[in-house]
């Protein structure tokens, strides 16, 4: 049986909360095709609309509450703050958390056959899985507005918010060990959520170690815009965009460097590689001095380096290669 199916097949019913406004909206990063083109490219994921119920009411427990092994993916949000961890093995049931921290009402979402997490603004409403993809990407849409949105692209593709971007909030893919010790007091989200799931059991795979559907080598489910062979299938990389370009970076050339310097089209961009959480952090500017990579303190908002305050950071995620070059088949790649 497809995994998004079974996962749908043991879905309790809920009702749906109630929305009373549209999410925030910004200009949206680089949308290289055209809206019409995404929509012909969305297809059905196997289960209906909310088959995959978002946790719309999730509770937390301490760290020295969880079963969770150092090994375990955890998805962190730092904010304002507040640190929570949403383990990888809930979310895969569930695909997406609408949360409130720090008073800020924020969706937190993973797409398992992706590879990618992302955070975004919520506003009042809530965003919920809508059961259709685009190039294997979980298609999010809005209770308010019930646009639908690619969570790859970050924006809007059909309804009345399409062409619209929604605006990110910076979360972090990485094990529960590296996110504990950098984190102690981080609250993790608890396997109370209302649902009968097995939490033990993931449907496509493990990511510890990495196998079944995760396996680097392993194949592809559904058919994709656009497809490349530079690397594995289900390589990681750190990908990032802007309204100009998107690009993708080795994350093994990124760890062996510390940090990296590079132009696109004559735009400047650094890149800091965080061991402590295994991520990278990017940010642009013109004429950057480049810090050394001792020179640069990680705290719990991440880097810290001399000169810091003059750049701007842009949102940097995990992704599985198929799928980024999917959505961004001109993607630069800074591999060296």
């Amino acid at each position: 049986m497809n995994a998004r199916i079974l996962i749908a097949a043991t879905a309790a019913t809920t009702a749906l909360s109630t929305a009373h406004a549209n999410p925030p909206i910004t200009a949206p990063s680089l949308l290289p095709e055209s809206l019409e083109a995404y929509r012909d490219a969305r297809q059905d994921g196997g289960p209906g609309k909310d088959g995959i119920p978002s946790i719309d009411e999730p509770d937390f427990i301490g760290a020295d509450e969880v079963d969770l092994d150092p090994g375990d993916r955890v998805i962190g949000v730092y904010h304002k703050g507040e640190a929570r961890a949403y383990p990888q093995a809930i979310l895969v049931w569930h695909e997406i958390v609408n949360d409130t921290i720090a008073g800020d009402d924020l969706a937190v979402t993973y797409c398992p056959l992706t590879g990618t997490a992302l955070g975004f603004k919520r506003g009042d409403t809530e965003l919920g899985v809508s059961g259709k993809l685009v190039n294997s990407n979980l298609v999010m849409y809005d209770r308010e507005t019930d646009t639908e949105y690619p969570q790859i692209l970050g924006a809007g593709i059909d309804g009345p918010l399409a062409g619209d971007g929604l605006e990110e909030v910076r979360v972090i893919w990485t094990q529960w060990g590296q996110w504990q010790e950098r984190h102690p007091d981080t609250q993790v989200l608890s396997r109370d959520t209302g649902y009968l799931r097995n939490y033990d059991s993931d449907p496509y795979g493990s990511y510890n170690p990495a196998s079944g559907y995760y396996a680097p080598e392993s194949s592809t489910i559904f058919p994709t815009l656009h497809q490349d062979d530079r690397y594995p299938n289900k390589a990681e990389i750190l990908g990032f965009r802007d309204s100009d370009h998107a690009v993708a970076i080795d994350p093994d050339h990124l760890a062996e460097a510390g940090v990296v310097h590079d132009e696109v089209d004559g735009t400047e961009y650094l890149v800091i590689h965080d061991a402590g959480l295994g991520t990278g952090y990017v940010f642009t500017g013109e004429d950057i001095a480049v810090p050394a990579p001792e020179a640069i303190d990680f705290g719990p908002e991440g880097p810290a380096f001399a000169g810091d305050d003059a750049l701007t950071e842009i949102n940097a995620f995990e992704a599985m290669w198929f799928a980024w070059y999917a959505f961004y088949p001109d993607t630069a790649v800074i591999d060296g």
